[in-house]
């Protein structure tokens, strides 16, 4: 039954339009997230020699389905912030790094390895890595207020226009949970500290945003972490118990997302009782991913979701030390039937799918089109 349900669901969001009508509008859209939403911040660090090593994004084969080149996206095509833009009728955000062009449709602040906590927090835990200094949530928050005084120059003016702007705070988690993982953290400690730590500074940026004007805000949920092959490639195990039956995923990594998103919903309707006049659009990436692995037929992609459309060697076409981009690394023929781009990151064909449920639902709370339409 509930599969007959999935097919049903699965047709419905093939035949409907990503494009909503034209009553439905943003004037602008601003974006704060990792590499799931960044259009370039992290290459522009990278060209300015802020961070170290080469940023692989701005290597072929990234890019190659829609803009034909790279651009600094973690994909092969479109991110769902692009697909969201383009339902609006809105150019596709510049990464805030760029510094050049007008800034009245929106920006995008999210960098590739950014993480939600600040890194004063991984400090004090005995956890450093260099990619957290001076991209964290707060710190792109900071960017968008030196922004401001460019839109608009009075309470009331800024208010007018981010009413009618589109706000979207994350995805963000997964760099977190990486960080103190690779310090040698137990997830434990993870489920502990670092989550509800997480959701607390999430939510403040939200209240912050609020009180900046902006009336509608998606704050998307973090992903299914033990189905990235990434961490399925570094974490296996020999012990069968280890792996969820029905999608072969890492059942203690994707409980830490769980986990997470369960805070995160509980504190955007904490934020909803407290500012009822806003609308605020619980997102998922867990649940429709996990339907993508379920039922990956369905959607068009290989009957092995979990291998990497750009990648090489092992069950997962991945190896963390020759990654997409790197020499010597295959591409597969048709990375539309593949759910996951280089290991970490999504398709473009994946985030077309996403978005639409975004949209129009199942996969937010409410969809966006729903909520602007109330």
């Amino acid at each position: 039954m509930k599969q007959n349900a999935l097919i049903i669901s699965f047709f419905l969001l093939f035949l409907w339009p990503i494009e909503p009508t034209p009553s439905h509008t943003f004037n602008s859209i601003f974006s704060f997230g990792d590499s799931y939403a960044d259009t370039g911040n992290l290459f522009i660090l990278g060209s300015q020699n802020r961070i170290p090593g080469p940023v692989v994004s701005d290597n072929p084969p990234y890019g190659m389905t829609f803009f034909h080149h790279p651009t600094g996206r973690f994909s092969d095509g479109r991110l769902i912030l692009d697909f969201i833009a383009q339902a609006f009728d809105l150019p596709f955000l510049p990464p805030y790094l760029a510094h050049n062009g007008s800034f009245q449709h929106g920006m995008n602040f999210a960098v590739a390895g950014a993480t939600g906590l600040d890194y004063s927090f991984f400090v004090k835990k005995d956890l450093r890595s260099p990619s957290v200094e001076n991209t964290t949530l707060n710190v792109q928050l900071g960017w968008f207020l030196e922004l401001k005084p460019s839109l608009c120059t009075s309470f009331e003016s800024c208010r007018k226009f981010f009413h009618k702007s589109l706000f979207i705070v994350g995805e963000f988690g997964i760099n977190d949970f990486s960080v103190a993982i690779l310090g040698g953290k137990t997830l434990a400690e993870v489920k502990s500290y670092i989550i509800p730590s997480l959701v607390k500074v999430m939510s403040k940026a939200i209240e912050r945003i609020i009180s900046e004007g902006a009336w509608t805000i998606v704050v998307p949920g973090n992903v299914p972490y033990g189905c990235l092959p990434v961490i399925l490639s570094l974490y296996q195990s020999k012990n069968e118990i280890d792996y969820d039956p029905h999608t072969g995923c890492l059942r203690k990594y994707n409980e830490l997302s769980l986990y997470q998103n369960k805070l995160m919903h509980k504190a955007i309707n904490q934020l909803r009782l407290k500012y009822q006049h806003v609308r605020l659009i619980n997102a998922e990436y867990y649940c429709p991913i996990s339907e993508f692995i379920k039922y990956p037929k369905h959607f068009g992609f290989i009957d092995k979701p979990l291998r990497v459309c750009c990648g090489v060697g092992g069950q997962y076409n991945f190896n963390i030390r020759q990654g997409c981009g790197m020499p010597g690394v295959h591409l597969c023929q048709n990375p539309s039937t593949y759910l996951n781009w280089d290991g970490v990151h999504l398709t473009e064909a994946a985030a077309r799918y996403i978005t639409r449920g975004w949209l129009r639902g199942p996969y937010a709370d409410p969809p966006i089109l729903t909520a602007i339409n109330n």
